[in-house]
């Protein structure tokens, strides 16, 4: 089909989806359709900017890089025109009806019907042009290509049903013009003081200028907007809430950013940079190959939207801009990979941003639980990724413990230090699938008899990242489900010795055990860690844990069998009652009931189910047929 000729497309699926939503659930907020054309035409302008560093005759042929704003009460339109980069014919067809993104499917599962949160997502995924159908019942939209001729112009046209049109036609101007036919409930749209007053509230601080001709055509246009570029103004010029309009700006959030930081560096290296935490994690925050970073300016002049080369990996939530005097203005991705001025920018902005986090949780700890809640997962991975500065992510990380309540992770490791007993040697953890299982864990029996406190780890991450740490403030992190515990100097004398005699005269009992549970335990052997329990599994010190272990078996890594000790209590019934046993039917079916329940309180699964409950049901049956003596022993 020619392209000078009309065609009526569909709309790709997720587009309807998409509009349905805009139109059905958002309208409670709806004016943020102009926060996001102002947005988007924002960005062309800053595309147009810096193409033309390359081809400046691309800038040459038109105007000065602005937005319009024109209405007409009348008829009831909107129209916001941009002198930007404009769009080809193939541009708008792909751009206007098509979503052709990386985690689509992830960004559609969690929409909710919430207006909030959901007009939160449409902004972060960047399809905030869709938000015009919510107050528009047409939209038009008129383009050229900087550099193209005049007859190649698009216009693009839809009622936000199933299909749009598009056509080829003559456009003089390069740029963008978006023409809203609103709905009759949404004429406040085309009214001067409305409209001005939703520049001024959401985009002020937008670098171009932002025109409005006061009475919908006849006279001037008037400026709406400062349009200077917010993070070179001075600190003490701005107030909070023209901060937090940037952040929206920047980051396509509606919410509030938890904190902020405003700082110009001056001397060997010159760059401006503005920092922002968000309240909420975006809803790719854990696919780590999503778009992140900063915006990227030199000198003022729009580089990168996405410049991941400033921001270390673990530190991917952080939104804001960098702008430097030094770096070139035809610069690149892949130069920003070899430049070593990047890469000290990169660990200054790393530690601006774990200083922020640590005043936050030094002044504002319901900020910082708020904050840990959505991102504490991720700020993990910096151990790793960032040894220079382990020790500052060390003094943020949270856990929950034995001494604390509920499933919060409100507790510091210097916290946990405070609190350690007398002659205590090590930081003690547990770690397991969920919050109930890390609490109720045989393993920390003994630790809770003497007053020991346990970190609890149920997030996937934290046997790693222990391993990791490894240490903390001079005192080694030590896993309760490895090795020895190391009470020696917690546990009175009297006591350490009556266990020793009581696992000694139970030396042969290991024996008979090991024996009959052959290659699926390491070894028996008596428990130092129980308290009321019968039973626990236990590692070698170097071995993987359970929790670890599933997690690379999940990833698809093939690992060697692992076999672990079997601890058994020497002062518990029923291994007092194994101990008097002969061999046998009762004896094997008590002895692999105490291994099969220590491998269900780690949270690990059975190889045959079944087998265990027929062996359950045996001992039962055995208990019951049992004569039952009275206190008297009649």
């Amino acid at each position: 089909m020619s392209t000078t000729t009309t065609e009526t497309r569909g709309f790709q699926a997720e587009v309807k989806q998409l509009l349905k939503l805009m139109i059905h659930s958002l309208y409670s907020h709806r004016e943020i359709f102009l926060r996001e054309l102002i947005s988007n035409a924002s960005d062309a302008c800053d595309k147009l900017r810096f193409a033309a560093l390359a081809e400046p005759a691309l800038i040459a042929e038109g105007g000065e890089l602005d937005i319009r704003i024109d209405f007409d009460s009348a008829s009831r339109t909107l129209t916001v025109t941009d002198s930007g980069i404009g769009l080809t014919r193939e541009e708008a067809v792909e751009h206007l009806g098509t979503i052709a993104k990386s985690g689509t499917a992830e960004f559609f599962s969690r929409l909710t019907g919430d207006a909030q949160r959901d007009s939160q997502l449409i902004g972060q995924f960047g399809v905030g042009f869709y938000s015009s159908f919510i107050v528009a019942e047409r939209v038009e939209v008129f383009s050229r290509k900087a550099g193209e001729p005049a007859a190649s112009g698009v216009r693009w046209a839809s009622e936000g049903t199933g299909e749009f049109t598009v056509e080829t036609v003559e456009r003089p101007e390069r740029g963008t013009r978006v023409i809203l036919h609103l709905k009759e409930d949404a004429a406040e749209f085309a009214e001067a003081f409305r409209l001005r007053q939703l520049v001024r509230t959401y985009s002020d601080h937008i670098a171009f200028p932002v025109l409005l001709r006061p009475d919908g055509g006849k006279g001037d246009y008037d400026r709406a907007n400062q349009a200077q570029a917010l993070w070179t103004r001075q600190k003490q010029d701005l107030t909070d809430e023209e901060y937090r309009e940037f952040y929206r700006h920047v980051s396509h959030d509606p919410g509030d950013p938890l904190a902020w930081a405003h700082h110009r560096v001056e001397g060997r290296r010159e760059y401006t940079t503005l920092l922002y935490l968000p309240s909420t994690a975006p809803f790719d925050l854990y696919n780590r190959d999503a778009p992140r970073g900063l915006k990227l300016y030199v000198r003022r002049v729009f580089i990168l939207d996405d410049a991941e080369q400033f921001l270390p990996l673990y530190l991917r939530f952080v939104k804001g801009v960098v702008d430097s005097s030094d770096l070139p203005l035809n610069v690149s991705r892949e130069l920003l990979q070899q430049d070593g001025e990047v890469e000290a920018i990169k660990s200054a902005i790393a530690r601006r941003v774990l200083d922020m986090l640590t005043q936050l949780a030094q002044d504002e700890p319901e900020k910082y639980r708020s904050f840990w809640r959505e991102f504490g997962a991720v700020l993990k991975e910096g151990l790793a990724e960032d040894p220079s500065n382990r020790e500052r992510i060390a003094a943020l990380l949270r856990f929950a413990t034995t001494f604390s309540e509920g499933t919060e992770q409100d507790q510091s490791l210097a916290d946990y230090v405070l609190r350690m007993k007398p002659g205590q040697k090590h930081i003690y953890f547990v770690a397991a699938d969920g919050i109930e299982a890390a609490r109720g864990s045989p393993q920390l029996e003994q630790l809770r008899a003497h007053g020991v406190e346990a970190l609890l780890l149920t997030d996937r991450v934290d046997e790693w990242m222990v391993g990791q740490l490894g240490e903390y403030d001079g005192k080694q992190l030590k896993d309760a489900g490895k090795g020895s515990l190391g009470l020696e100097d917690l546990v009175p004398e009297g006591e350490r010795k009556a266990a020793a005699l009581s696992a000694s005269a139970l030396a042969p009992l290991w024996e008979r055990v090991a024996g009959r549970l052959g290659g699926r335990v390491a070894g028996v052997r008596a428990s130092e860690r129980l308290a009321d329990s019968p039973s626990c599994l236990v590692r070698d010190e170097h071995d993987l844990g359970p929790q670890l272990r599933r997690l690379l078996e999940a990833a698809g890594q093939k690992l060697p069998p692992s076999h672990a000790w079997l601890e058994l209590n020497p002062s518990h019934a029923l291994v007092q009652r194994l101990d008097k046993l002969a061999d046998g039917q009762e004896f094997d079916d008590l002895a692999f009931l105490l291994h099969e329940q220590a491998i269900l309180a780690e949270g690990g699964q059975l190889t045959d189910p079944a087998e265990f409950v027929r062996r359950v049901n045996r001992l039962i049956g055995t208990a019951a047929a049992s004569p039952i003596l009275m206190p008297d022993g009649k």
